[in-house]
Parts: C-alpha cells; sequence; structure tokens
C-alpha cells in the first residue's frame, strides 16, 4: 500500500456550509490544514468563512479559501482531483457541469467523497466506503463514496495532528494561563464549550456549594450568553448563591483552534458540544462530558449512548451525560458527583486506543491512492 505521506500531493477541493458557526467550518478548517501538512493543496469552497477570522487568523500554505458563491458560475480553475461534500452539502450544480469533464493530470478519474458525521454507532462500519452511483443531474454517470469518521478500524478514523502529541508534551499550563491574564490560586479548572443545557444552573449551584474552589472557564458564543443570563437569574432569585466566592467565572476571548487546545489540556474537567470539541478533548486525555447536538427526534441520545458504550463509561459519567443533556430541568437537583480520577482513566483508554490506529487524514489519503 501506498505511503499516505509520501504520496505525490493532489488538488482537493473541500465544500462546506455552515451550519453551526464553529462545528462545520472547524472540522473542515483542520481537515484542510491536515491535508496541507501531509504535501496535498486544498481549495475550501464554504458559504460563511468569517468565524476563520479568530480561529485560524494566520491561514495556512496550500489552503485557499473561495466563497461558495464562486462555485455558481462557471470557475476556470485547474480540475482537482478530489471533491469532498462535508456533512451532506451538495456540491453546486452549475461546479459539477464545468469541472466533471475536465482532463486531469495523467488521465485519473475524480474521486467523489461524501464526509459524512461522526459516530460510534454500528452503521458507520457497515456504510463506510460505499460507492453510490449518481443518477441524475450534471454528475450523472459519476460515483460518490460515503467516508464515515469513526472510532473503530473499519471507520473513517479521528482527525489527529501528526504533531499532536508533541506538542502536548510541550504545553506549559501556567504561561499559557498567564497568557490569558488568568492566575491560578488552588482552584480546580474547568472548560465550558455547551449550547445552553437546561440543568446549568444546577451545576453552578453544585460548584458555588462544594469544597474545592473552582475555576469555570466560560467560551465565547452561546456558552457565555448562556452563562450570563443564568447566573443574572440567579443573582436577582438568590443573591447569595455564591456567598463563599467557591466559584470563579473567567469569560474567555475567541479562541484559535490550537488555544482551543490549549484549553482543554489546561483543564481538570472540560465539557465540550458538537464533534471537534468532543474529538480534541478525548485527545486531550482529561475527563470530559459531552452536550451532543439536539435533534427533535431523540437520534442524538442514541448516538450519545453509542458513545458512552464504546468508551465504558462508568455509571456516574453515564448519568451525569444523561443530566447534562435533558432537554429540560426537573428542579430536583441530582447530578452525580464529579468522580474525576474514574473518568479521566475511561477517557485515557480509549484515547490509548485510538492513538493506536490510523488518523482520518491517513485512511482519506489511502482511500484515495486505492482508488485512482
Amino acid at each position: 500500500m501506498d505511503n499516505p505521506r509520501v504520496q505525490s500531493g493532489k488538488l482537493w477541493d473541500i465544500f462546506c456550509r455552515v451550519i453551526d458557526n464553529y462545528g462545520d467550518i472547524g472540522v473542515c478548517w483542520r481537515l484542510a490544514v491536515n491535508l496541507s501538512q501531509r504535501g496535498q493543496r486544498v481549495r475550501l469552497w464554504v458559504d460563511d468563512a468569517s468565524t476563520l477570522s479568530w480561529m485560524a487568523p494566520a491561514g495556512q500554505p496550500d489552503v485557499q479559501v473561495i466563497p461558495w458563491a464562486e462555485s455558481l458560475r462557471p470557475v476556470a480553475l485547474p480540475p482537482a482531483d478530489i471533491w469532498l461534500e462535508a456533512f451532506g452539502c451538495e456540491i453546486a450544480p452549475e461546479f459539477i457541469a464545468t469541472q466533471r469533464g475536465t482532463t486531469r493530470p495523467g488521465g485519473q478519474n475524480l474521486i467523489w467523497i461524501n464526509l459524512e458525521y461522526l459516530s460510534a454507532e454500528a452503521y458507520v462500519a457497515l456504510n463506510h466506503g460505499l460507492p453510490s452511483p449518481v443518477m441524475t443531474g450534471p454528475g450523472r454517470g459519476l460515483v460518490k463514496y460515503f467516508f464515515y469518521p469513526g472510532f473503530v478500524p473499519d471507520s473513517g478514523g479521528l482527525l489527529r495532528e501528526a504533531d499532536l502529541s508533541l506538542r502536548q508534551a510541550r504545553f506549559n499550563r501556567e504561561d499559557w494561563l498567564q497568557q490569558l491574564g488568568i492566575q491560578l490560586n488552588g482552584e480546580q479548572l474547568l472548560s465550558l464549550f455547551c449550547y445552553e443545557p437546561a440543568v446549568l444552573g444546577e451545576l453552578l449551584t453544585r460548584l458555588a456549594g462544594g469544597v474545592t474552589p473552582t475555576r469555570l472557564l466560560v467560551t465565547v458564543g452561546r456558552a457565555s450568553a448562556v452563562v450570563a443570563t443564568v447566573i443574572q437569574d440567579k443573582n436577582r432569585a438568590e443573591p447569595l448563591w455564591n456567598r463563599a466566592s467557591l466559584l470563579s467565572i473567567s469569560y474567555l476571548p475567541a479562541l484559535t483552534q490550537q488555544d482551543y487546545d490549549h484549553l482543554l489540556w489546561a483543564c481538570d474537567l472540560n465539557f465540550v458540544r458538537g464533534e471537534d470539541s468532543l474529538v480534541r478533548a478525548l485527545w486531550a486525555g482529561k475527563p470530559l462530558v459531552w452536550q451532543i447536538y439536539p435533534q427533535n427526534d431523540g437520534a442524538h441520545l442514541v448516538k450519545l449512548q453509542a458513545f458512552l458504550d464504546l468508551i465504558k463509561a462508568p455509571a456516574t459519567l453515564r448519568k451525569f451525560h444523561q443530566r447534562w443533556n435533558e432537554a429540560t430541568a426537573t428542579g430536583q437537583f441530582n447530578l452525580p458527583r464529579f468522580e474525576l480520577p474514574e473518568w479521566q482513566q475511561t477517557v485515557l483508554t480509549a484515547r490509548k486506543t485510538q492513538l493506536g490506529g490510523p488518523d482520518l487524514v491517513e485512511r482519506l489519503l489511502q482511500f484515495v491512492s486505492k482508488n485512482h
């Protein structure tokens, strides 16, 4: 099999429509950067690139960001070797019509990949790599391949940089926190990246009434907005709820992707949401609680259960996830206690397993090499 790290570089067109301001573009940018670091060239077509101004302000060599609207008109560009649709977005018919028949170097076939959502469910291994002939439209006669990120050997794997372990080994927690103006005074550190958990107020009450001083590092956006609202309501209803000042809140600025990794490495417990931050928290090797993106039909809870089963989560971690992902608060203060040593061992065991196999980009390059 060709070594994906040394095979000749190819040109990728990656297509991304932003639904969640951080998740979709976050995954696509990490993927594009990872490909470029392994000798590939990438054009990232995206309908809203504004988040990249703070997520990746320095850009990346061999990654070109192009507005999605440019794909709606005839484009005179070199043909890509690979088209990759992220998360079921559909390439513009105008682009397909213009680019599908263009001659590629060496007469190689175009590879069309549909990158799916991450899951630990059984269907991932069953459907990963399957072809889907295109029957209508300007792409008729071409074939799409489904590529499923996942946690098992028969899946597409997880995004991971080649130098991740080296970066973690060099990380200095105190120096990084000082850059944010945070001076540690013996507190436990928790990061919070979330939607609007119904039990957030209960969590804050628990932390304020505990015995361990805690500093909550709150990410910008929906997390900071909901924390500010909940605290305002608590101050109005019960002004002395944090009278011992055991809970401190630090509202963080927008973080680059590398600094978000640093945040996860610095904390004793990480609350994460969506897919990209879940994978980053797994690589961090720290206890984690995942708020999965909610779906009206409850399918997200099946997905959550599959992940907890995969990592062999202990009962307390399962219970905490159940409460953290409830749609409404019950009014009962029954969040389980933090069992951080046990939770961390669970994550470390899962991390070790995932580090033992090829990462997502390695598997993508192997797939392309096999099908070209």
